[in-house]
């Protein structure tokens, strides 16, 4: 008897969320399917697809750790990429930084696009307000690896806490403010009165 129930109870829960969604703004609503529908071709088109292949991580992981090295080099610093191993940057010729696939910044692109191009605003400035912004998040990577592995240098005993907390609070940091810049000055005067509805 009581399997026999559950059909009726999860029609009736779904009734009842779907005259919340409907009681949502039609903007708020619009935001939250887009986003949920970004997420899904994230989830099955990187990883189902391209996290498995390995290739645009890999390619992305060696640039950053490239990057990041002729970032400290033009500081002044003697650093290398390892000659084996093209996501390990050598300070000083010893290992100081090995920048793993999740650290190479491709799910922040994501993450930076998605929240863009879901929310209300013209088509014609989110054209150039993503790469930009993926631009942004770019060069504040190189700067965390090349930070990290000066931390490294100096401070080794903090890498760990700097890499999973510090660093970490100062990225997502600068992607807020990249987002609230799209939210609050460049979305438009009618994505503002859409959100307000």
């Amino acid at each position: 008897m009581r399997y026999i129930r559950w059909p009726f109870i999860l029609f009736f829960r779904g009734c009842a969320m779907l005259s919340v969604f409907s009681s949502i703004p039609v903007a708020l609503r619009r935001f939250l399917l887009l986003a949920i529908a970004f997420y899904a071709l994230w989830f099955f088109g990187y990883e189902r697809g391209l996290a498995l292949d390995g290739r645009l991580d890999a390619l992305l992981s060696a640039n950053i750790t490239a990057a990041s090295s002729a970032t400290l080099r033009a500081l002044g610093f003697d650093t290398s990429v390892h000659g084996l191993d093209p996501y390990l940057l050598l300070l000083n010729s010893q290992p100081a930084v090995h920048v793993g696939h999740p650290c190479n910044g491709l799910v922040l692109y994501a993450l930076f696009a998605g929240f863009v191009l879901a929310f209300p605003g013209p088509w014609a400035r989110k054209l150039w307000f993503i790469p930009v912004g993926m631009l942004v998040i770019y060069l504040i990577n190189i700067v965390r690896i090349a930070a990290l592995a000066l931390n490294h240098l100096y401070s080794a005993e903090t890498v760990e806490f700097n890499h999973h907390y510090t660093f970490t609070f100062i990225v997502y940091g600068f992607i807020f403010l990249l987002w609230m810049l799209w939210a609050r000055r460049l979305a438009g005067p009618a994505a503002q009165q859409a959100l307000r509805a």
